[in-house]
């Protein structure tokens, strides 16, 4: 196709530009191409390189990966090279993880992996419907429990972020993949402790309370 060969001979042109320039140039036409693209609203049809100083975790993700477990995707990354992207979105001018935190790690700290892919990491971006805080929280929840562990305190904590938002138990069970007998538990573990934080109990009002229980008791006796 005539298409085809002008696209050839315009990515000859970038052989020649410095590798961040080349890279930068790539993301800008595969932005463009997604634009056109039928399948636009799939985040995984436009995989972006960015910089991996632009690319930071968020504050609430719950999942822990166990030291075997990290070792091995570093493995598979170093073996198999990245076969997922990571999943964030546009936070101003910083890249926020959504899913993909240990990725991200792994493409930071294993000195390998950051060499091989030069200080990049590969993105997609969520779409626009789902960058309310909320909705990022269940994306992240519904990535995890799709494939792995999270910690019940960390995972409390989301449950409760989500009802202060205004989120019904319902709307919590159906966007995060729970029955609602596992939202009431999450709700009661850290909600309960909540609840009282700012309560003063007085351990010598209850002392004072079994003094006098006692004084009763002795009376009841003679």
């Amino acid at each position: 196709m005539k298409e085809i060969q002008v696209f050839k001979k315009t990515l000859k042109g970038l052989r020649k530009l410095p590798f961040d320039k080349k890279v930068e140039l790539l993301n800008a036409f595969k932005l463009e191409i997604h634009k056109e693209s039928p399948f636009k609203n799939e985040p995984v049809d436009c995989v972006l390189w960015l910089k991996n100083e632009n690319v930071q975790a968020n504050d609430y993700n719950p999942n822990t990966v166990a030291p075997p477990e990290m070792k091995l995707l570093a493995t598979s990354i170093i073996e198999d090279g990245y076969t997922q992207p990571i999943v964030a979105w546009n936070n101003e001018d910083k890249i926020e993880v959504v899913d993909g935190f240990h990725r991200n790690r792994v493409g930071r700290e294993i000195e390998e992996v950051k060499k091989r892919v030069q200080g990049y990491l590969p993105v997609v971006i969520i779409n626009e419907s789902q960058k309310d805080r909320g909705n990022r929280i269940a994306s992240t929840i519904r990535h995890n429990r799709a494939r792995g562990k999270h910690g019940v305190g960390a995972m409390s904590d989301i449950v409760l972020e989500l009802k202060r938002r205004n989120w019904s138990d319902k709307k919590i069970s159906d966007k995060l993949g729970m029955d609602q007998d596992e939202v009431l538990r999450l709700t009661q573990i850290t909600g309960l402790a909540e609840m009282f934080k700012d309560r003063d109990f007085s351990q010598a009002w209850e002392v004072e309370k079994l003094d006098e229980r006692i004084v009763t008791d002795n009376e009841a006796l003679n």
